[in-house]
């Protein structure tokens, strides 16, 4: 591996240096073609479904592994049948009250299929039935199981594949602590890629109006290195994909450095957001008494069989139901006996099932002191998941030419006002992928669907790593 090539006052990263060697910082000010703050899957599906001529920088506030991503349990959602679709929309815009952009709806379920076919070419090992199909799984709020899974640990194999996929790119430098702390804003005149999208119907008197006019626009970002330096990282386009607001909460499943640092960024410089205070809370943490973050207890759990009960060993609760709901029904509960947890209990379940689908849930249980196999375990609702974030339209650009965001800090409305388990890491990554395709193209991605049939032979022989398609190259075009 070659190493990565910084020169002269203001360093280029250089075409066809190193892979994406994780260097620890930097202190030069650099530029780029493209930069991506956060190195979860959006940031990472970004990475990989750019062009390769395009020189990238991505950044990681934390270590590389402290990303929510890696912590997903559940799995991901997939239109594995045509005959699903209209059940599929319902249960997103019923979970998310309506209140959900039914576009990006849309574009989500639409573009899931060429989605897993990507995971499943890089390497990710879903779980598979005996004949080698895809084996699916049912979450709270689902009328049917749709869910792709890896044990109880999905996000730690799909983030791991993309790493390991992006890591092999010798056009991507990932700088490890290193946070972005600012946009740099300045104003210059758009191309006509950039004007022609935004509006295809103006006339030729408008169109030369607005190429001679000089707009504000992003370039790039200010960051901050491990020992406090800071750098300007100069780029054509921005990307954002830094996470959600979990470390401003005491009790969280997330990691302590996600602390909404694009929402802030956003708001400092006039760029809107979106319902800032639709925050989810997760029905089933792990309690202990304990500081710090909170142990998720999947919801697919209860998908499977798991059932909530209170002091006195009774159900209480249509565990199914969407989070909010289940949510409210234990701290009702909660309220009612005077305690500061209820139980869920994985009687209905046997020890096989247990060990082999929920083998960290169950290891990390028993470190607690409770063997989820003989005894039910003590569960208390925690901050989960940010609705809201940085408003991005149908292919994640903001209002702000040449700034994307990307993830749980974007919203482009999918899940409304409560999100439907499992479909974060989804729409992560088809709003990741629309965002590249529009990044190399200057067009927005068309929205077709793949063909069932397509979509069971991609999906039916779990690919060599790196060998799903790289770039918006013909699969973009045809699906």
């Amino acid at each position: 591996m070659a190493e990565n090539v910084v020169e002269g006052p203001v360093g280029n990263v250089a075409e066809g240096t190193a892979s994406a060697g994780a260097i620890a910082g930097a202190s030069a000010d650099l530029s780029c073609d493209v930069v991506i703050a956060g190195c979860g899957v959006a940031g990472l599906y970004t990475a990989l479904k750019l062009p390769r001529d395009k020189r990238i920088v991505m950044l990681s506030k934390g270590a590389f592994e402290e990303c929510d991503s890696m912590l997903a349990q559940g799995g991901i959602c997939v239109l594995a049948e045509d005959a699903d679709y209209a059940d599929y929309y319902r249960d997103t815009m019923n979970a998310g009250h309506y209140e959900n952009r039914r576009e990006s709806v849309d574009i989500m379920i639409q573009g899931s299929r060429a989605v897993i076919a990507d995971l499943v070419g890089y390497g990710a090992r879903f779980e598979r039935t005996e004949d080698g199909a895809l084996a699916f799984t049912r979450e709270g709020a689902h009328s049917r199981p749709r869910i792709c899974f890896h044990a109880d640990e999905t996000g730690k194999e799909i983030t791991t594949a993309l790493f390991r996929a992006v890591s092999e790119l010798p056009n991507v430098t990932m700088l490890e602590y290193t946070e972005m702390t600012d946009v740099l804003i300045g104003e210059s005149v758009l191309t006509e890629d950039e004007v022609v999208p935004a509006a295809p119907e103006a006339d030729g008197e408008l169109l030369a109006r607005a190429l001679r006019t000089p707009t504000r626009r992003c370039m790039g970002v200010m960051a901050r290195a491990r020992d406090g330096a800071p750098f300007a990282i100069r780029a054509r386009d921005t990307v954002m994909a830094t996470g959600g607001i979990g470390g401003r909460y005491e009790h969280s499943t997330n990691f302590p450095v996600l602390t909404g640092d694009a929402c802030r960024i956003a708001q400092d410089h006039g760029i809107p957001c979106d319902h800032m205070d639709y925050v989810q809370i997760h029905p089933t943490s792990l309690y202990t008494g304990k500081p710090g973050r909170a142990f998720l207890i999947s919801e697919s759990c209860r998908g499977e069989g798991a059932v909530l009960i209170d002091r006195d060993g009774n159900r209480f609760t249509d565990e199914l139901q969407p989070r909010d709901v289940v949510t409210a029904a234990i701290e009702q509960k909660m309220a009612e006996e005077g305690t500061d947890h209820v139980r869920l209990s994985f009687e209905r379940m046997s020890e096989h099932e247990i060990r082999t689908h929920f083998p960290h849930i169950y290891e990390q249980c028993l470190e607690a002191g409770y063997d989820i196999t003989k005894e039910p375990v003590p569960v208390v609702p925690a901050q989960h998941y940010f609705m809201g974030g940085v408003h991005v339209d149908r292919d994640s650009l903001t209002p702000c030419p040449n700034l994307y965001a990307v993830g749980e800090t974007s919203c482009n409305g999918v899940h409304g006002k409560n999100r439907l388990a499992s479909n974060s890491l989804l729409e992560a990554l088809v709003f990741a992928r629309r965002a590249a395709y529009r990044i190399a193209t200057g067009r927005s991605l068309p929205v077709r669907r793949m063909p069932q049939d397509v979509f069971e032979r991609l999906a039916s022989a779990p690919g060599e790593k790196g060998a799903a398609p790289a770039g918006p190259g013909a699969r973009d075009e045809e699906v």
